[in-house]
């Protein structure tokens, strides 16, 4: 399982340079908070036609899944072979792709029904998905995001990803926000806006304090992790793994920055 505890926006932003200051930091307000499975151990997270679209990880534990938004009822699963680890999802068309972590083996599952219609391969590390409409963008837990035909998988290009000059690394979990990738840096309680042209970071997400003391006292939460994204209401959705909420966020840019 990855664990590295990592602190806060400070520390991030130390650990890439003194000149990140640059960069825009934002805050949040919580418009709406949603049930949300603490069993899952979120992996990849998407909103599409009104359902909430989870993927999942932990060997024995994976799965892909449709959700109802507001109740966090579990309206369609299927779970994935106990030797994988699963990872990000993202969808294309009429379907759905899916990572393992250290497996190399990709799936593709049919979005209505969710049953598994291929597998594809991949070198190294899955970790996190998202698109364009037009590019798969596939992340490994480096600073670089690899660009995948969405027809072959194959890859294609990759985004080397910087803050200042320097590389970030760990990008988790993406999601594509108008125009740019939204990634959560994995270990800490920040997400990365970044310009997918560039690379460059170019605003900070601090989601600090976001899931209540009470809540992570109750269970056995783990990190941030999970974006999904409501281009026609333009809803944004958070979560983490083993977290017992969803929270719908608008962003607040800090002044200073």
């Amino acid at each position: 399982m990855k664990r590295f505890p990592i602190a806060a926006l400070s520390l991030l932003l130390a650990c890439a340079g003194a000149a990140q200051a640059a960069i825009p930091v934002y805050g949040f307000v919580v418009k709406n908070t949603y049930p949300h499975d603490p069993d899952a151990f979120t992996q990849g997270l998407f909103y599409a036609d009104g359902i909430l679209y989870e993927s999942t990880g932990l060997n024995g534990k994976s799965s892909v899944r449709k959700t109802d938004l507001k109740t966090g009822k579990v309206l369609m699963k299927t779970d994935i072979a106990s030797d994988y680890f699963g990872e990000g999802i993202t969808d294309i068309g009429n379907n759905i792709v899916g990572l393992t972590w250290t497996s190399h083996v990709g799936f593709v599952f049919d979005k209505t029904t969710l049953k598994m219609k291929q597998t594809f391969s991949y070198p190294g590390e899955g970790w996190g998905l998202a698109n364009n409409g037009s590019d798969i963008f596939m992340s490994d837990g480096t600073a670089a995001i690899r660009v995948l035909n969405p027809k072959t998988l194959a890859e294609v290009r990759r985004i080397q990803v910087t803050a200042e000059g320097k590389p970030v690394d760990r990008l988790n979990e993406m999601e594509w926000v108008d125009g740019e990738l939204f990634a959560n840096v994995w270990g800490s309680d920040v997400i990365a806006r970044i310009d997918p042209a560039s690379g460059k970071v170019v605003g900070w997400i601090d989601l600090a304090g976001l899931l209540d003391e009470k809540s992570r006292a109750a269970g056995t939460v783990d990190v941030l992790n999970g974006i999904a994204y409501d281009s026609k209401k333009r809803r944004l959705f958070v979560t983490g793994k083993l977290w017992p909420k969803l929270f719908e966020i608008e962003l607040v840019r800090r002044q200073g920055r």
